[in-house]
């Protein structure tokens, strides 16, 4: 009964969508820096290293999506997941689009040229963890039990 009740539900997480976690870290260090400048230095060169570093997220958060659109499957944490993805981005991380999105977020940190995001960015990062990741894990063990054990055991969360 358990497993039937945990495949018709998602994992319990707020319904705050992860990006907005990503992107409330950016918005509070930018105006952060409006109050209390703290200026990353080398520009332009911080700023091109922050667009390519922004890139390479986009990429890895692109997989993560287009991997789950491909095994018609659920992007939205509260939802319930149909299929266990073990390929793809998933062969590499547990969460390759929140790992994606911290990656955007270093890199967008960069372009706008503050220290003040990636100060925050261990806030966000706990916050992602406590809140979406946590929950995300205990639901899919509950879900997909020793298969998820076992993938959980040789794939690492982030990379």
């Amino acid at each position: 009964m358990v497993g039937q009740q945990t495949a018709a539900r998602g994992a319990q997480v707020i319904f705050i969508p992860p990006p907005a976690y990503y992107a409330a870290g950016l918005v509070g260090g930018v105006l952060l820096d409006m109050v209390v400048p703290l200026a990353v230095g080398g520009r332009p060169a911080t700023a091109v290293a922050g667009a390519v570093v922004g890139a390479a997220g986009v990429a890895l958060t692109v997989a993560g999506v287009s991997a789950v659109i491909r095994h018609r499957t659920t992007i939205v944490p509260h939802h319930a997941v149909s299929n266990l993805i073990t390929t793809g981005p998933y062969r590499l991380s547990r969460n390759p689009m929140y790992t994606g999105l911290a990656v955007l977020y270093i890199g967008l940190a960069l372009v706008f040229g503050s220290w003040w995001p990636i100060l925050l960015g261990p806030v966000v990062l706990w916050a992602i963890y406590r809140l979406v990741i946590r929950p995300e894990e205990e639901y899919l063990g509950e879900r997909f039990g020793p298969a998820y054990a076992r993938y959980r055991a040789r794939v690492r969360r982030w990379l």
